[in-house]
């Protein structure tokens, strides 16, 4: 991906490398990757908790960390702030289009846990949007993780493509989108919930799309192979493909973000279409 020398944005704060104290889970692999099984791409979905980690003895600690970030760390600062740069200039222009008024977001990088309007996280969370205090969180080991137990290209572009799904979410918040979803959910059993849930990550993935043709018009910013790693990206956090990794079997009525072949197909046809009204996943799911 083509991304020096481009703006950056002054809504980005690096937390890595500060110091920060309180009680953490410890062993982030196995915990972390179950944790994802439910919440990787959260949106306004995450969950600080879940049943499953009742399977294991979960042990704490205190951690304080102060630490000057090393220079690969600053590069990957750098390149986290042009692409929200880049999300901002896109939906700007999106929401100019439409008569719109666009607010931006802010992105915390941090390493370990944080806390949130939505309450404390860890970085087994996985990258989220928070709408209480409209801000995209991320820990930058996430796409290690996604690479190695998951089986993701990763690349730059991955990470592209998930801070452009969270800024998605973000402009869900935007427009009411999350908040009459999350209205009709109290009324809905899980199974119906769950679809609801499915239908706002897919049009999350759509923005991402979308906010990928908008883009590479401007910038002429893609690279040969860039797509293929946000396919990739999409298609490892399928919820069959994670899992039938995890569990040995899948449960699609379970499904809250969709499947690897629905995200990836959303994705494709925000970036295709290049229009931002054929992102109507709730009546294509029906």
């Amino acid at each position: 991906m083509k991304w020096i020398g481009r703006r950056q944005s002054d809504n980005v704060e690096d937390r890595r490398g500060m110091s920060s104290g309180g009680k953490t889970v410890i062993g982030g692999g196995i915990i972390g990757i179950i944790i994802l099984l439910v919440n990787v791409f959260g949106g306004e979905n995450a969950q600080m908790i879940t049943p499953i980690l009742e399977q294991f003895n979960q042990q704490q600690t205190t951690q304080t960390e102060s630490r000057t970030l090393t220079d690969a760390e600053k590069t990957e600062g750098e390149f986290v702030k042009t692409l929200m740069a880049d999300n901002e200039d896109v939906w700007t222009q999106i929401f100019e289009e439409n008569n719109l008024t666009f607010e931006a977001p802010k992105l915390i990088l941090f390493s370990g846990q944080v806390e949130t309007a939505c309450g404390g996280a860890s970085s087994a969370s996985g990258p989220f949007y928070c709408p209480g205090d409209r801000t995209i969180y991320m820990d930058m080991s996430f796409f290690e993780e996604l690479r190695t137990k998951f089986g993701a290209k990763g690349g730059d572009f991955a990470v592209a493509y998930v801070i452009a799904h969270e800024f998605g979410h973000h402009i869900q918040t935007l427009l009411g989108t999350s908040g009459k979803v999350h209205q009709l959910q109290q009324n809905k059993s899980e199974k119906e919930g769950n679809k609801l849930s499915v239908a706002l990550e897919l049009q999350a993935d759509f923005y991402a799309g979308l906010w990928t043709h908008y883009n590479e018009n401007k910038n002429a910013m893609l690279e040969e192979g860039d797509i293929e790693e946000a396919l990739s990206a999409a298609n490892a956090v399928g919820d069959d493909a994670i899992q039938k990794k995890m569990q040995g079997q899948v449960i699609p009525d379970s499904f809250t973000h969709g499947t690897s072949d629905q995200r990836m197909y959303w994705f494709k046809r925000g970036f295709v279409s290049g229009d931002f009204k054929k992102g109507d996943t709730f009546s294509e799911m029906n």
